[in-house]
């Protein structure tokens, strides 16, 4: 009888998989949020639902980590990709909470505009995480993530655009909700780089 003496370490990619399309899910879902606010009930819970499955995926992660001599990474980067990933969700469960909460009205075009980069972060994210699997394409992963780097960049121009034209309202309650919701998703969009700095510090590690 064959015995196996190390640990699978596919079940850690799978992960990966699912955390990645996780963050997918939960961009979709806030960009159709902000295109639709008259859902922002429906829409809010399942963020909500979304992020739950990413905060079992993550604790999953972190188990299998406490469990597993051999990985296919160092123990702290895969912590720290699970770990910002997971905050990713958090950022879009907070701007969808709070676009609920705080009645916050129609979103404006640079919102929208703003999440359009998120939801494209995210997308760009899931293939950088899936490429860690296989280091024969690390050139790809590595675009992926200057990819991701160049997004970044284009919502914090974004997002600054979006908050001097905010401030020049009349309204500081309405300006107040808004920059606090425009921060949420900018910082999505850090995570996101946070995510491509970690991936591009495994692939030179193992290439």
């Amino acid at each position: 009888m064959k015995i196996r003496i190390l640990p699978q370490e596919e079940r850690f990619f799978e992960l990966f998989d699912a955390a990645a399309a996780n963050v997918v899910k939960g961009a979709e879902l806030l960009l159709e949020l902000v295109n639709n606010p008259d859902r922002a009930a429906e829409l809010r819970h399942q963020i909500e639902e979304v992020e739950h499955e990413g905060d079992i995926t993550t604790h999953e992660i972190a188990d299998r980590l406490n469990r597993t001599f051999v990985t296919p990474f160092d123990h702290e980067d895969i912590h720290n990709l699970a770990g910002r990933m997971d905050d990713v969700l958090d950022n879009i469960e907070a701007t969808a909470d709070r676009m609920f909460l705080y009645d916050a009205g129609t979103p404006s075009a640079e919102m929208v505009a703003l999440v359009e980069v998120l939801h494209e972060a995210t997308v760009t994210l899931q293939k950088a995480v899936a490429g860690l699997q296989n280091m024969k394409n690390a050139r790809r992963v590595l675009d992926y993530c200057i990819e991701i780097h160049r997004l970044e960049n284009v919502g914090d121009e974004d997002s600054r655009k979006a908050l001097a034209k905010l401030f020049k309202t009349s309204d500081a309650i309405y300006a107040l909700k808004w920059k606090e919701l425009y921060d949420h998703v900018e910082n999505a969009i850090d995570k996101c780089e946070d995510v491509a700095s970690i991936v591009e510090g495994i692939v030179v590690k193992h290439t």
